[in-house]
């Protein structure tokens, strides 16, 4: 669980009774209206946050009783913070090599030839190969996002968490976004991933379970096609929607002259 204090004195508790296992070869969505907790979920599990009662695990080590330093260099995390504290006259090669150390600027004297091959291979894994040499400011937002997803590999990460990658993304952005997260999952099938999103239409056709969160609590859990039902999806956002799924993509379209929940 995780608490904040307001200035009123007033305890605000962003994650109730929220439990959740992620295994090896599992990919993750996480749905939910605003203020859901969705993004506190993912600051935890990505050790950059402390919960305030319970406990946390990740990758067998324990929040409070591990140097969370050595454990975030096990993690492959994607937020929008990061793309704004890269700096942006990197070329796309110099950006993906900064995941090499988790930092925002490529470290020259600690990089070695591999650095260079494994940051080519990703980038190609990402359908980003010609943005080698364009300038991180000069890519257009989906190309960001597939450059971030391959500096989150580069340290070959054994958890990889993405919260909203495809935020603000337009058409041809989300799908090829979408499909480096399908061959990602094909390249590296073991490899646990936890994706935060808004929108059914942003959830990668690799997917294979999903959890919906409101008011900080868990509403389901499990296998995507058993969570994502028009009955629940709706519970979760307060409006009624249905939900269609086909061959791994989803869409929630609002029931007319239905009146919200």
């Amino acid at each position: 669980m995780r608490r904040w204090s307001t200035a009123l004195g007033r305890e605000l508790r962003l994650l109730d009774d929220v439990a959740l296992e992620v295994r090896a070869g599992e990919h993750w969505v996480v749905l939910g209206p605003n203020g859901a907790g969705k993004t506190t979920l993912m600051h935890l599990a990505a050790a950059m946050s402390q919960p305030s009662s319970g406990t946390v695990e990740v990758l067998g080590a324990r929040l409070g009783a591990v140097d969370v330093r050595a454990l975030r260099e096990r993690i492959g995390f994607v937020d929008a913070r990061l793309a704004r504290s890269l700096r942006g006259h990197l070329t796309g090669l110099q950006t993906v090599m900064t995941g090499a150390f988790n930092t925002i600027i490529p470290q020259v004297r600690r990089l070695k030839p591999e650095h260079e091959e494994r940051a080519r291979a990703l980038m190609a894994l990402v359908s980003a190969e010609e943005l080698a040499d364009r300038r991180f400011e000069d890519c257009s937002q989906g190309e960001r996002q597939r450059l971030l997803l391959a500096r989150a590999l580069m340290a070959d990460p054994e958890l990889l968490l993405l919260d909203e990658p495809a935020a603000g993304l337009d058409l041809p952005g989300r799908e090829g976004l979408l499909g480096a997260l399908a061959t990602l999952a094909r390249d590296r099938p073991a490899l646990p991933t936890v994706t935060v999103t808004h929108h059914l239409e942003e959830i990668a056709p690799s997917t294979t379970h999903a959890l919906l969160l409101r008011s900080g609590r868990i509403l389901a859990a499990g296998p995507v096609a058993d969570v994502l039902t028009s009955e629940r999806v709706s519970d979760a956002f307060a409006l009624a929607v249905d939900v269609r799924g086909r061959c791994g993509r989803w869409a929630a379209a609002v029931r007319h002259g239905a009146d919200e929940g």
